[in-house]
């Protein structure tokens, strides 16, 4: 249990940039449903993977707002964005080939931008 606490804290320390988000992957491909394990590579040939989404950039950066009344006024610089529909806790069906894969406290993370994310499962969404 400790592990998991301390596996937490650090992934705090990373910051996930613009519209992309870190997944961990929920599939373990190395064994078939009849229990053969597979060489490594053979997850790789599959198209689209699955994984829970364990942090999401803040979105897309739109430019701030121009003030062109008040030019005298002191501009505060802050960016704005467009946030991302993919949430921490969901689980993502994205495309393999846009995967950057990294690794990060001896964990293998995968950080997918949203534009290959195909699907998102939700468990709170209360539509319906």
């Amino acid at each position: 249990m400790n592990s998991d606490v301390i596996v937490l804290r650090d992934l705090r320390k990373l910051i996930v940039v613009g519209d992309k988000v870190l997944i961990r992957s929920a599939e373990d491909n190395n064994k078939t449903n009849s229990g053969l394990y597979l060489p490594p590579g053979v997850s790789e040939k599959e198209k689209v993977q699955s994984g829970y989404i364990i942090k999401a950039g803040p979105g897309y950066p739109i430019p701030p707002l121009v003030d062109e009344e008040e030019p005298w006024k002191e501009k505060k610089e802050s960016m704005r964005y467009i946030p991302l529909q993919a949430k921490e806790g969901d689980l993502a069906i994205f495309l393999r080939r846009e995967v950057i894969e990294i690794e990060y406290e001896k964990e293998k993370l995968l950080i997918v931008p949203q534009s290959a994310i195909l699907l998102l499962i939700r468990e709170d969404f209360l539509g319906f």
